[in-house]
């Protein structure tokens, strides 16, 4: 693994007039990569699109569901078995029916509110913002500092640190959705 510095640009032209100023810094050109970053949840790791397969703020879908379908189908046996000398056949559907209802609301209670903060803090850090991004690896720490500053001399800006690989001037272990190391 090698450090990594990257920074962001609007421009393909920036992103050239970077590739060029870190060549000239004495970078080697096969450990320069410069890509297009997506929006975030657009980057397509999953087998459906997408980043993740859960959305981070429902972890606890899973267990209210099963607690609402508990919940449901105890109500809809007792509603069930209390209507049968009433309705006759029809107690175990209206039981069913009352017991989804219920179920169903019960799983809301699980939901989180809207403006509610994230137990744990998993959205404590923004994700990346869309646009080009330039990246250079090297393996001498002392080469950090001139890195940044090249990048910054052409106005590179969210300028991060990663470790990783770039082989070829591809950053083959870049992870999008990844928290970014922010220097600047």
């Amino acid at each position: 693994m090698s450090t990594i510095i990257a920074g962001r640009f609007q421009l393909q032209d920036e992103v050239d007039r970077a590739r060029t100023a870190l060549v000239e810094a004495g970078f080697d050109v096969d450990r320069i990569s410069g890509f297009y970053l997506t929006q975030p949840g657009q980057h397509d790791m999953t087998p459906i699109g997408g980043d993740h397969i859960q959305s981070p703020g429902a972890k606890e879908a899973p267990e209210g569901v099963m607690q609402g379908v508990a919940t449901g189908g105890a109500v809809g046996a007792a509603v069930g078995a209390a209507t049968i000398p009433v309705t006759g056949p029809l107690g175990p559907v209206v039981g069913g029916l009352v017991g989804g209802h219920v179920g169903s609301l019960f799983s809301f209670s699980k939901m989180k509110d809207r403006g509610e903060p994230e137990e744990g803090g998993e959205n404590a850090v923004p994700p990346r913002p869309a646009g080009m991004l330039v990246a250079v690896a090297f393996d001498d720490v002392q080469r950090e500092q001139d890195a940044i500053a090249t990048l910054r001399s052409v106005g590179a800006h969210h300028i991060e640190r990663a470790q990783g690989n770039i082989v070829d001037g591809d950053w083959a272990d870049f992870d999008p959705s990844s928290r970014p190391d922010v220097i600047a």
